[in-house]
């Protein structure tokens, strides 16, 4: 007897519901709290339009009497020539209908989505395991994954990469390839960084190669690469509710504050590119704006969920 994985048992599941909801077992809304993730637009569209192909009605007692009347009566016989054309072209419609309802629904990327003050973890098919930062997305192809381990990440997320086939991490600046480690990938506005903590890294950045080892560090900051001292801690600060930071500009330190706290920070007369080393917590808020304002001898002012960044002369 043959066991199926935890994966294969989930996509039996959702194979079925997804019958049962064809059949109007299951409603719309219950199918996609199950599935949250999912994506059914194509799905409903492909309802909708099998609906429009309706059999007819057929009055079970009318033919019967119909079939004995004929029976009473010789009638010549009237031989009526099937239209295969209009055969063929229903065919092809509905033949195009499912193909490309099952090609856009099972190819459809798997994805996971963050919001502000969220943290999600996650194994992908392989075994690897990926936890997302605050307001990140991440997304793949779950039925290629075996001979195609690549994904597109927007925002940051950590990696524990099992060993197999060249792994890849595709942003919108830069690319990250791996056999099996361990590592940080951070894609921000105008802020990209990789950070190795296991293994070898290769970074592709504007056409270039970069090997990082444990410890090294690549980062962008508004196109331009900045040099960056080796660290030696084995996983990033925000997997244990803290943002670290090592000369980084204000500007991104401010970012960061408003994806833990769902805050807007404006600053006036703030050299926000002034480059701030420290950490804040994920916990409170009011010790974290003190984190970053006090060694930088700035103050603040909160109004609900606006806060305001000011020089101590100013006020």
């Amino acid at each position: 007897m043959t066991c199926l994985t935890f994966e294969e048992l989930k996509t039996m599941n959702r194979e079925n519901d997804i019958l049962k909801w064809f059949n109007g077992e299951i409603t719309t809304e219950a199918l996609k709290n199950r599935y949250p993730n999912e994506d059914f637009s194509t799905l409903e569209k492909s309802q909708f339009y099998s609906k429009q192909f309706e059999l007819p009605q057929i009055d079970a007692q009318k033919a019967l009497e119909d079939f004995k009347t004929r029976k009473l009566k010789k009638k010549t016989t009237k031989v009526v020539p099937l239209n295969f054309k209009s055969f063929l072209k229903i065919a092809a419609i509905l033949i195009v209908m499912l193909g490309s309802s099952y090609v856009l629904f099972f190819n459809n990327p798997t994805s996971y989505s963050t919001k502000i003050a969220q943290i999600e973890r996650f194994n992908l098919p392989d075994n690897s395991e990926v936890i997302l930062n605050s307001k990140s997305q991440l997304s793949f192809n779950r039925k290629d994954w075996k001979k195609n381990r690549t994904l597109d990440l927007q925002g940051e997320a950590f990696f524990k990469v099992t060993k197999g086939e060249k792994f890849t991490v595709q942003t919108g600046v830069g690319t990250v390839q791996v056999l099996g480690t361990q590592f940080n990938v951070k894609e921000r506005q105008d802020y990209f960084e990789v950070k190795c903590y296991e293994g070898s890294v290769s970074v592709t950045y504007a056409s270039e190669k970069t090997i990082l080892t444990p410890g090294k560090t690549l980062r962008i900051v508004k196109g331009e690469q900045v040099i960056v001292k080796e660290f030696n801690y084995k996983n990033p600060a925000w997997l244990v509710q803290e943002s670290s930071f090592d000369n980084v500009p204000l500007w991104q330190v401010i970012d960061e504050l408003e994806i833990h706290y769902d805050i807007t920070i404006s600053t006036k007369a703030i050299n926000t590119s002034i480059l701030f080393s420290g950490t804040f917590t994920h916990t409170d808020k009011n010790i974290a704006l003190k984190s970053v304002t006090i060694p930088l001898k700035l103050s603040y002012i909160i109004d609900g969920n606006n806060v305001e960044f000011y020089n101590y002369d100013s006020h």
